[in-house]
């Protein structure tokens, strides 16, 4: 038989602070009288908590509100924001693009560096330096915690980068430099995961706690979150449905090359050379880029074209759609997660128009009632993912969070 173990005066100080301050984080400045609606609590357990996290520096009042704008009730407190600053970077192949920004996620400074030519062997320390100059310059002169976001896998036992193709080396240079940094966590992260998240706080998958983000640029890639919780898997390949074997290929995939799988369909190779197949103008590179622009042209063309009336645009988008859903059915026969997101270059260029087009053949494809839903995190999706990991991480140390 067990017990219910009664919560200690210490523990309930630590619940009631960490509810105060992240009521405060969410819905900004609050009056005591706003924070004993908002939790419940009482008057004095309110003042007490407000008392003392003054003390640690974490709350300040910022003013007063109401008609006579005086006395206890008329303070207005809020969370001091520059009690503790991060970073998140978006780690690509040709470069990075970087935030500094506050306690409560509010960007300070930004900074792109761009990588020509693989690299060299000082590419790390340069972009070292580029943060630290980007946060000095923004008067941060200490980062708490810096997400970065990076194709490949990360390894849940040892936090490792692993590459599922290949990867330059000054991306694990520049993860090694990072941790040098003095006092500061590094969390490294697979960038579609960090997508994901951003998609499940801030973008088109706020009202679902079960879905799979659809990463669609360079390469293919997939987020899955289950029950609120983002899925890695044993080693951390969760979502590498670049891989995954699917019909219309030259050939099926290997453990070194994805190019016989998912991504041979969808890829932004692909998307290019299924756009000029179709008789539209498109880069022969095929990069994320050009594969975006094609996309994006060709909704809009298809949107201004009479209804039934067929255009190449619109024959390119269905035979595109028709691709995605191939894919998109191989995960959700597995998952059945009710609700698919598209992101990345195309599914961002792509929109609604082709999320329309991918649900509608995903029907006859799938037994499963599936949603398909443009992502809404924008083109700095993984940014915004990182900035989310990094805060987190910062208020779990602040907070005392569990």
């Amino acid at each position: 038989m067990t017990t219910a173990r009664t919560a200690t005066p210490s523990t309930a100080r630590a619940i009631n602070d960490r509810l105060a301050l992240n009521l405060l984080l969410e819905q900004g400045p609050l009056t005591a009288t706003e924070l004993r609606d908002l939790t419940g609590l009482s008057r004095p357990t309110v003042a007490d908590l407000l008392e003392r996290l003054q003390r640690t520096g974490l709350v300040a009042v910022v003013g007063e509100r109401g008609e006579q704008r005086r006395g206890p009730n008329a303070r207005v407190y809020a969370l001091v924001a520059s009690r503790a600053h991060i970073a998140a970077f978006d780690v690509r192949a040709g470069g990075v693009s970087l935030v500094v920004a506050d306690l409560a996620g509010r960007t300070l400074a930004t900074a792109e560096v761009p990588v020509e030519g693989g690299g060299g062997p000082d590419t790390a320390a340069a972009i070292t330096a580029t943060l630290l100059e980007t946060a000095r310059g923004a008067g941060v002169e200490r980062l708490h915690t810096v997400a970065v976001g990076a194709p490949g896998l990360v390894d849940p036992a040892t936090g490792r980068l692993q590459s599922t193709g290949k990867l330059p080396a000054w991306h694990a240079e520049l993860l090694a430099a990072l941790e040098e940094l003095p006092g500061t966590e590094v969390i490294l992260e697979n960038e579609v995961n960090l997508a994901g998240r951003a998609e499940y706080r801030v973008g088109a998958a706020r009202d679902r706690d079960t879905f799979v983000l659809m990463w669609l640029g360079h390469s293919v890639g997939a987020a899955v979150i289950l029950d609120g919780r983002l899925r890695r898997g044993f080693s951390g390949g969760t979502g590498e449905i670049c891989f995954l074997p699917v019909p219309g290929t030259v050939g099926l995939p290997s453990a070194d090359s994805c190019e016989g799988g998912f991504h041979g369909l969808v890829g932004s190779a692909a998307v290019c050379a299924l756009a000029r197949a179709h008789g539209l103008p498109a880069d022969p590179d095929g990069d994320a880029a050009a594969a975006e622009a094609v996309v994006r042209v060709a909704v809009a063309v298809a949107a201004s074209a009479g209804e039934g009336e067929s255009t190449a645009d619109g024959r390119f988008l269905d035979e595109l759609a028709e691709r995605i859903a191939i894919g998109a059915a191989g995960v959700c026969v597995v998952l059945d997660p009710g609700c698919v997101v598209l992101g990345g270059e195309v599914g961002r260029a792509g929109g609604a128009e082709l999320a329309g087009r991918v649900e509608e053949r995903l029907a006859r494809l799938s037994p499963l009632s599936t949603e398909v839903r443009a992502g809404t995190a924008g083109g700095g999706a993984v940014l915004a993912g990182a900035v989310l990991t990094a805060g987190d991480a910062v208020r779990r140390d602040l907070f005392g969070e569990p």
